[in-house]
C-alpha cells in the first residue's frame, strides 16, 4: 500500500459514516432514544413531540433522548369537505409550535373536555390544524383497520392530551412538534429536529 493510499484509507475511516449534530445545550454528548414507561415520565423543559404519520405513533422526548411513545389518529389519505374547505386531509408532515389552548364546542369532534392545542406553522402561521381528543375516543382509535380517520388533526387519548397541555404550559405556552412520514432512526430523528430547532431560533 503506498503511503498516498494509506492516508486517504485513514482519513475516510477517521469521518464518521453517519454524522449526527450534537446538542448545543449538551456539548459533545448525544442523546441517544431510550423508551421509558409513563409511570417514570416527568415533564421536563425543552420537551419536544415527533409524530410519525405513517405509524400513527408519537413521540414525547427529553433533550438526553428519554421518550414516551403513545397512539394517534391523524388525517384521512383523500381529498374531503369539511368546514367550508375542500382540501387532502392528511396531515402535513411540517415543524410546528403549538402556542394556544382553546375549548371548542363540540364534545364528538374534540372529546369530553373540548380542548384543542393549535399548531402554528414554522411557529408562526395561524392553522387549522392541532391536538385534540375525540368524542368516542376507542370506536376512532381501534373501530376500523386504520387510524387515518382524522380530518387532518392529530387526536391523542385523553390522559396523553392531559400530558401534552401539562407540558405545553410548564413550557410557557411553547411546544415544538415535528411530523414526519416514516421514521428509521428515531434518535436522528430527535437529533435532526433539535438542530432545525436552534438553527431557527439563531435566524
Amino acid at each position: 500500500m503506498t503511503s498516498l493510499t494509506s492516508t486517504l484509507l485513514g482519513l475516510i475511516m477517521a469521518v464518521p459514516t453517519a454524522p449526527l449534530t450534537l446538542l448545543p445545550s449538551t456539548g459533545d454528548v448525544l442523546p441517544v432514544a431510550h423508551e421509558i414507561r409513563i409511570e417514570d415520565w416527568e415533564i421536563e423543559k425543552r420537551d419536544k413531540i415527533v409524530v410519525d404519520t405513517e405509524s400513527n405513533t408519537g413521540y414525547i422526548f427529553h433533550e438526553d433522548g428519554q421518550y414516551l411513545s403513545f397512539e394517534v389518529v391523524t388525517g384521512q389519505k383523500r381529498f374531503v369537505s369539511y368546514i367550508g374547505r375542500y382540501y387532502n386531509a392528511a396531515t402535513p408532515n411540517w415543524n410546528w409550535v403549538i402556542k394556544s389552548l382553546h375549548i371548542k364546542g363540540d364534545r364528538l369532534t374534540f372529546g369530553p373536555s373540548g380542548r384543542f392545542l393549535r399548531l402554528y406553522k414554522d411557529g408562526e402561521e395561524h392553522t387549522a390544524y392541532g391536538f385534540h381528543e375525540y368524542g368516542q375516543e376507542e370506536e376512532i382509535f381501534t373501530g376500523m383497520d386504520t387510524r387515518f380517520r382524522s380530518m387532518g388533526c392529530i387526536i391523542v387519548r385523553v390522559p396523553m392530551m392531559d400530558l401534552i397541555v401539562n407540558t405545553w404550559e410548564q413550557n410557557d405556552g411553547y411546544l415544538p412538534v415535528n411530523t414526519v412520514y416514516g421514521i428509521v432512526d428515531l434518535t436522528e430523528e430527535m437529533v435532526a429536529f433539535e438542530h432545525t430547532e436552534e438553527v431557527e431560533q439563531n435566524l
